[in-house]
């Protein structure tokens, strides 16, 4: 059985009362949250052409034992206007976090691509990425970067929730309502380095994720 974060949220706003609702309150990561139909907000982001289902994902991603398969997503600004983008790796939980000048598809695109030409081509095997229409020059992207795309299900963020849980903790350092325009490459980068420098317990042995962040942080 699998239940996702969502359907915690619903179960302690729904049936906790009082002090304990208050109590369990406190624990939220996304302080105050209302519940929004996801249905609506994803049918409006649209459909990508040429989509690969993310069934269609070679099992050793599953496993979490191969290292080089990311996830992403974008964290929206103040009124969504401005974004940032997020790349985890799923393995070792090393993540890049992604000025970008606009949150049109080719600036998204652009802004993937630098970074991911810099990676090691074995350690840029796939990305799994949620349906969102920023990201509907995939092609493109795994043209001019060898890493092949693939989307989740609409409404399933567990799929990707190595990505999910990441944006909840960058969240901590920008949370709501920020406006990312008058944030610097200074102090994105200076996010990025935090978590990637923390210890996190990861599916590969300590020194092995030790060497795969070294191997990446030599490209940066």
């Amino acid at each position: 059985m699998q239940i996702s974060h969502e359907t915690i949220y619903k179960y302690i706003y729904a049936k906790a009362k009082g002090e304990l609702k208050k109590h369990l309150l406190k624990y939220f990561r996304q302080k105050g949250r209302k519940n929004k139909n996801r249905k609506l907000s994803h049918e409006k982001r649209g459909q990508i052409p040429d989509a690969i289902s993310i069934h269609e994902r070679p099992e050793e991603i599953e496993g979490r034992k191969v290292p080089g398969h990311w996830e992403g997503d974008l964290i929206m600004g103040k009124d969504h206007k401005t974004a940032l983008g997020t790349l985890v790796e799923r393995t070792t939980r090393y993540v890049f976090i992604v000025p970008l000048k606009g949150k049109k598809a080719e600036d998204v695109r652009e802004a993937f691509t630098e970074h991911f030409l810099d990676v090691p081509d074995d350690l840029k095997l796939s990305l799994t990425y949620d349906r969102g229409k920023e990201m509907v020059q995939h092609k493109k992207l795994t043209e001019d970067t060898g890493i092949d795309v693939y989307f989740a299900d609409p409404h399933s963020p567990w799929q990707r929730g190595t990505n999910e849980n990441t944006n909840g903790l960058i969240r901590d350092f920008f949370p709501k309502g920020t406006d990312f325009s008058k944030v610097s490459y200074e102090e994105v980068k200076h996010v990025q380095d935090m978590l990637n420098e923390r210890v996190r317990w990861t599916p590969l042995s300590r020194q092995k994720t030790h060497n795969f962040k070294l191997h990446l942080l030599c490209c940066f």
